[in-house]
């Protein structure tokens, strides 16, 4: 790849070491170098000053496509996750209400009306039904 192919939006491997990192922008320097401003995956951005003899080592990569070959059981693992996640978002007491459970209502009175709203949670509920 050369210099010149260096553009804003390309990923390209070879500008850091073992990463894959995102053009932000581009510089020119001279005849022989630029000043690219890239991001890797999770990280800031950083810049750093190419010559002409880099460009051996920078590669362009393609924009990875979804295969869809994922196992179907870990697909569904993973999307029933993030509905759960999702649903407790918008309802507080989704514990309770997809359980098997049938919590008394001093039993939801004690935990939703008095121990989440207490910061650091440092509670033990035993409620022994029955125990007398």
């Amino acid at each position: 790849m050369r210099l010149e192919e260096l553009a804003r939006g390309v990923r390209v491997r070879g500008v850091v070491v073992d990463k894959v990192v995102e053009v932000i922008a581009v510089t020119p320097m001279g005849p022989d170098s630029i000043l690219v401003v890239y991001q890797a995956p999770g990280e800031r951005p950083d810049h750093r000053i190419l010559l002409r003899s880099d460009e051996s080592g920078l590669t362009e990569e393609a924009a990875r496509i979804a295969a869809f070959d994922a196992d179907p059981v870990e697909f569904k693992l993973a999307a029933e996750a993030l509905r759960i996640q999702c649903a407790a978002q918008s309802d507080e007491m989704i514990a309770v209400n997809t359980s098997d459970l049938e919590p008394l209502p001093h039993q939801i009175e004690a935990v939703y009306g008095h121990m989440l709203d207490k910061v650091p949670l440092r509670f033990v509920l035993a409620d022994d039904p029955g125990a007398g």
